[in-house]
């Protein structure tokens, strides 16, 4: 899982904001296409998720997996697979908060996705793009609308 997509998004907000939007696990299907479901199943000693389980819906596919989380304040998470599911065999995503001035944040989505169907790399960049897109974009409506 070596090649990652990324892309970032200019947010007019601080990073405690954002970062109680992205640790919200639960509200992701209120405000996240594609996500049909957010259970937490262990909080960590901050309160946010150390375990979750996640239901999406993303065109040709649906899945449910399990992750684990690993939070750096209101400056990242990071979360990568512990239960396969029927479609996604490896996963690895990051957030990246970093305060630009003048109350704008620049949030990072950093994403790796392994599948179980042979897929050809662009194809699948292709995929982990529109993703990351279609996340920030939610992300930056829910806090700033």
């Amino acid at each position: 899982m070596a090649d990652r997509t990324s892309s970032s998004i200019t947010i007019g907000s601080g990073k405690a904001e954002i970062m109680a939007v992205i640790a919200d696990l639960e509200a992701y299907p209120k405000w996240a296409s594609g996500i049909r479901d957010f259970t937490v199943l262990e909080t960590g000693p901050d309160g946010r998720a150390a375990r979750a389980r996640l239901t999406f819906d993303g065109g040709p596919f649906s899945d449910t997996v399990g992750l684990a989380y690993t939070w750096d304040g209101d400056d990242g998470v990071r979360w990568e697979l512990t239960e396969k599911g029927n479609v996604v065999t490896g996963l690895h995503g990051t957030y990246t908060l970093r305060e630009t001035g003048e109350g704008t944040t620049e949030v990072t989505y950093e994403l790796a996705v392994d599948v179980r169907v042979p897929m050809i790399g662009m194809v699948k960049r292709k995929g982990e793009k529109r993703i990351i897109d279609s996340a920030l974009k939610g992300l930056k409506r829910h806090v700033e609308g």
